[in-house]
């Protein structure tokens, strides 16, 4: 079998189910496991602004894009021509996240292609996880989907259970700086896991533009950062505009993470983030301390 992935998290998926050797092309972001490096690249940005540390410039020229109605994202043709996949894992779900799955079936089309075409659309923390039997049913390993999807969902499990008697604290996840996004989707779902209250974004809602004065009139006694598309340097490269916020001074706590491994990525690790939550919003270490990895999240306030 040959599969092509066109996002990172089904990337990350199909490395899970054991599937490294068949994969046969990748987008430029699919950077998880190690292994997906060796993989050939067949979607790229279009984006002049991608990697900038100005993220009002990298909104604007999507923006703009988007209005104008033109992709972010290119596909190499001669590349999947060449290839003849089998099964291409895509995603409608945001036309920022990827090339979405109507534009790969019409490519396909053009370049006289055909393929199984797997569209992966979650909107909460559960069809995150049920995504991995989308792709265990589309590829011939939904053993393996089933074994994978019971664990993380008992690692879920676990964390309510041990913050089930501790107040909720209130939570702001912040998606974007310049301008100010909520984190929607899947994201208020993990909130909600780790025992927090999810401010001005609600679950399965979309992540949207939100003004600052909102933000102060919600009051969040915990801030976290996670511009989408960015790592963990990344995030703490571009969190300056967030901590200046007049609107967030009386924040008890403000922290930055690893988008792209925990939040933003709707694979496996989303779980390693609702653990990270957990463990911020109501900490098991000595004296009250968070004992979270510094790999992960950086407390700034």
């Amino acid at each position: 079998m040959k599969i092509v992935s066109l996002l990172p998290s089904a990337t990350e998926i199909a490395f899970a189910l054991g599937l490294g050797d068949s994969m046969q092309g990748r987008s430029f972001e699919c950077d998880h496991p190690t292994g997906a490096a060796a993989v050939p690249i067949v979607s790229g940005t279009a984006l002049t602004s991608n990697g900038s540390t100005d993220t009002a410039a990298i909104d604007t020229e999507v923006s703009d894009r988007m209005a104008a109605g033109e992709s972010i994202y290119t596909l190499d043709d001669e590349l999947i021509r060449t290839i003849q996949p089998d099964v291409i894992l895509a995603q409608d779900l945001c036309r920022v996240c990827a090339v979405p799955s109507g534009d790969v079936t019409d490519a396909l089309d053009s370049i006289g292609c055909v393929a199984d075409v797997v569209s992966l659309d979650p909107t909460s923390l559960d069809e995150v996880i049920g995504c991995i039997g989308q792709v265990g049913a589309a590829t011939g390993t939904g053993e393996r989907a089933e074994l994978l999807m019971a664990d993380l969902r008992s690692r879920v499990d676990a964390v309510r259970e041990r913050i089930s008697d501790r107040p909720h604290r209130t939570v702001l996840v912040l998606e974007w700086g310049e301008p100010p996004f909520s984190a929607g989707h899947w994201v208020p779902d993990m909130v909600i896991a780790a025992g927090g209250e999810s401010l001005l974004a609600a679950p399965g809602d979309r992540s949207v533009r939100l003004e600052w004065e909102a933000i102060g009139d919600a009051a969040p006694e915990v801030v976290v950062y996670s511009p989408c598309g960015f790592d963990l340097e990344g995030s703490i490269e571009r969190s300056g505009p967030v901590l200046d916020r007049p609107e967030l001074a009386g924040a008890a706590e403000i922290w930055v993470v690893d988008a792209n491994a925990h939040f933003s990525r709707p694979g496996p690790r989303v779980v390693d983030g609702v653990e990270l939550l957990g463990e911020i919003l109501h900490p098991s270490g000595p004296n009250g301390t968070p004992d979270v990895d510094p790999a992960m999240a950086r407390r700034l306030r």
